[in-house]
């Protein structure tokens, strides 16, 4: 049997040992929990955006280029430095004034040269007057011809009368009426008659050949003036034709040689400044309209699939300064193209255009001085959603499903909470599922931290 004494001694010993271990139950329940970083979950808007490098440009500049090689004047190209605001119509650029008079003088005096000998060639007085002349010449050979025709007529009734008289004096002689003298004279005249009579013979027919001949002349001289001469008059027509063109396209040289504006802008670019000689197509000014003011961003193929023309856009940056200002997509490229990220990486790019909000756009060139190419930064909104649930993409982690996690902060411990995500952005996410407003969530859960573990919540 035990004694009284030691069971008073096991009793204290007992209540002893229920206390201590009533002390270390109190103790671990009480102890401090995993401080954690935690964010409330709230109600707010929510936007899918794609944030991206951007440069300022202008939809159109134009160039004032030389319209053939030649030099150009030190004015007025000297005046318009980069930024002076010119207008349309305004003089820029020209050729050196001497050099295109020279060529035009020239080009004039070729001209003149032909258009005297076209006058000269198509002059035709000289020959119409020698077609007249061989006209009258035929009439007078004709005329030749007839007197001819008549003389032989003449010599023939001489010639006859000859015959006649000496066969008379023959008849006479024989019978003593006629002397021998009187035959021979008979004779004499016979002989002369028949002579005559052959050489009128041999002139008429001389003479119908001169006619003959004489009639081809006009037709000749007139051959020669359809033939010879309005061809060459021909030929030295199409040449002038050719020195008026010449003169037309160094007169058109010359209003060219003055270059003008075209459009109301300001100078981007002077590339040639002072008299020197310059080539043909070579660049001399650049011109812009800064009102037109763009922004140009490079985005990549799989996030520009997003975007939309009309997406409302906002620019920012240290050359945009405070507020940001607001602007639209204006057009995306249909084709993209590879570009090395600063890493090497090839990606592959899209090229978007921003309209800036007209308003916004004359504050950034009034106050901001903004120009062309300059940098700045671009958040295009893809989505949008109000009275989202919202928390922090930091403190989502998916779990060993694939499904996104966060740890809510519940009585005082860690729990782990699968939620459904709508849309989200690099720092925030919807939650449509799992969560509700008011809750407090682990930002940037350590990877200790596990189900039910006793937390201490520290605000951020």
């Amino acid at each position: 049997m035990f004694d009284i004494k030691d069971k008073k001694k096991w009793l204290i010993a007992a209540v002893v040992a229920a206390a201590a271990v009533a002390l270390g139950w109190v103790g671990y329940a009480w102890r401090p929990g995993v401080p954690v970083r935690a964010v409330e979950v709230r109600v707010q808007t929510i936007e899918e955006f794609v944030d991206e490098q951007g440069e300022t440009r202008l939809p159109d500049t134009y160039a004032v280029t030389m319209p053939f090689s030649g030099r150009v004047d030190r004015e007025p190209i000297d005046r318009f430095r980069e930024g002076t605001p010119v207008k349309q119509g305004e003089p820029v650029a020209r050729i050196v004034a001497e050099d295109l008079e020279l060529a035009v003088r020239r080009a004039r005096a070729g001209l003149e040269r032909l258009e005297a000998a076209v006058a000269e060639g198509t002059d035709v007085r000289v020959e119409r007057t020698a077609v007249e002349q061989a006209a009258r010449m035929v009439e007078a050979v004709a005329e030749s011809v007839k007197a001819a025709g008549a003389r032989i007529e003449a010599s023939r009734a001489n010639l006859e009368y000859a015959q006649a008289h000496l066969a008379r004096t023959r008849e006479l002689q024989r019978t003593g009426a006629r002397t021998q003298e009187e035959l021979d004279l008979a004779l004499a005249q016979h002989a002369g008659a028949a002579a005559a009579y052959r050489q009128d013979q041999l002139t008429y027919a001389a003479m119908v050949a001169v006619e003959g001949a004489t009639k081809l002349l006009p037709g000749m001289i007139r051959q020669y003036i359809d033939r010879t001469l309005e061809r060459t008059a021909e030929v030295l027509r199409k040449q002038r034709d050719e020195a008026q063109a010449a003169l037309e396209e160094v007169l058109l040289e010359q209003r060219r040689g003055v270059m003008l504006s075209p459009i109301d802008g300001v100078v981007l670019n002077r590339r040639v400044s002072h008299e020197r000689l310059v080539p043909a197509g070579e660049t001399l000014l650049e011109i812009g309209t800064l009102e037109a003011l763009q922004v140009e961003a490079d985005l990549l193929s799989i996030e520009v699939v997003e975007v939309t023309v009309g997406d409302p856009v906002a620019i920012y940056g240290p050359a945009v300064g405070d507020p940001a200002a607001r602007g639209t997509v204006a057009r995306i490229y249909p084709a993209g193209f590879t570009k090395l990220s600063a890493l090497g990486v090839e990606q592959q790019r899209v090229k978007v255009v921003i309209d800036p909000d007209p308003a916004d756009r004359a504050r950034l060139l009034a106050e901001r001085r903004m120009g062309v190419a300059y940098r700045v930064r671009v958040r295009i909104t893809t989505a949008a959603e109000d009275d989202a649930l919202v928390v922090p993409r930091s403190a989502l982690f998916r779990g060993a499903d694939g499904r996104w996690r966060v740890f809510a902060i519940r009585n005082g411990r860690a729990r782990e909470q699968v939620v459904e995500l709508g849309l989200s952005n690099d720092l925030e996410a919807e939650v449509v599922t799992g969560l509700e407003p008011g809750e407090r969530v682990v930002d940037i859960p350590d990877a200790t931290l596990s189900d039910g573990v006793r937390v201490t919540a520290e605000r951020p």
